[in-house]
């Protein structure tokens, strides 16, 4: 009975790589292989698609462009929430925890549901089609989870220290920045993953706010994958490369993720 029940992680992990490796396959093989028959290997493996999406703009800007305003949005949600979480955290006044419970609607919310209203909204502000437009929407969904999160891993944090930073002569921003930005770094790398995660693979919104110049990668598959006769070997090489930053910020990140999820409040 107990080695039934190791082998079942084993044979979780071996069927969630199964598409993983069915993309990584297709990825290198041509499409008259790929639309010739099923094959577990590729019979004349080819990097061609790597090389055209590295060589032509209207491909490679499409990461390009995401990952600036992933970048955006994760440094803008980040920043408001540390100092909002701390006064949910540290102060009480009217309505605090209704409001704090109330940010979890946020991601109970479609993006889908807030379209209309967004492509208007930065259509008369002229700003359709521009990175800031796409990280600013992200912002109304990450910016209360990162709260949410983050209020955690503050309150875990002693209030003693908050008040012997002070009788030590520490003025605010220096404690805020010195002492206890340090303590909650494994909450701050949670958070970036978090917002990181949804804007990455956020498509709708993306996709509706832009049009040419600040279009992501998401968009131009989407364009791409419409096309009658559409290049799967292509959009199978695409699908793997937008696999590669969450791998390496995984991998960067793997410590304070590590120490985050254990810790605090993660939703």
């Amino acid at each position: 009975m107990t080695r039934r029940f190791s082998l079942a992680p084993a044979i979780y992990v071996v069927l969630l790589m199964v598409p993983i490796y069915w993309l990584i396959v297709m990825s290198v093989k041509t499409n008259g292989e790929i639309r010739g028959g099923l094959t577990l290997l590729p019979q004349a493996p080819t990097l061609a698609n790597f090389q055209l999406i590295f060589t032509d703009p209207a491909w490679y800007l499409g990461y390009v462009n995401a990952a600036i305003y992933v970048s955006l949005n994760v440094i803008i949600a980040v920043t408001v929430a540390v100092p909002a979480a701390y006064a949910f955290s540290r102060y009480r006044f009217h309505g605090d925890r209704v409001l704090f419970f109330g940010f979890l609607m946020f991601r109970m919310m479609a993006p889908a549901i807030l379209l209309v209203p967004f492509v208007q909204i930065f259509s008369e502000l002229s700003l359709i089609d521009t990175y800031i437009a796409v990280a600013i929407a992200h912002c109304f969904f990450n910016v209360p989870i990162a709260i949410w999160i983050l209020e955690g891993f503050i309150s875990a944090v002693p209030r003693e220290m908050d008040e012997s930073a002070m009788m030590d002569g520490h003025r605010f921003p220096r404690f805020f920045l010195k002492i206890l930005l340090p303590q909650i770094a494994p909450g701050i790398a949670v958070t970036a993953f978090f917002c990181f995660m949804f804007s990455w693979v956020e498509l709708l919104l993306a996709n509706a706010l832009t049009v040419v110049q600040a279009k992501p990668i998401g968009g131009i598959m989407t364009r791409a994958g419409g096309v009658l006769a559409a290049d799967i070997a292509l959009l199978a090489a695409a699908s793997v490369l937008s696999l590669v930053p969450g791998i390496v910020l995984i991998a960067f990140m793997k410590n304070h993720l590590a120490r985050g999820f254990s810790m605090g409040r993660v939703a």
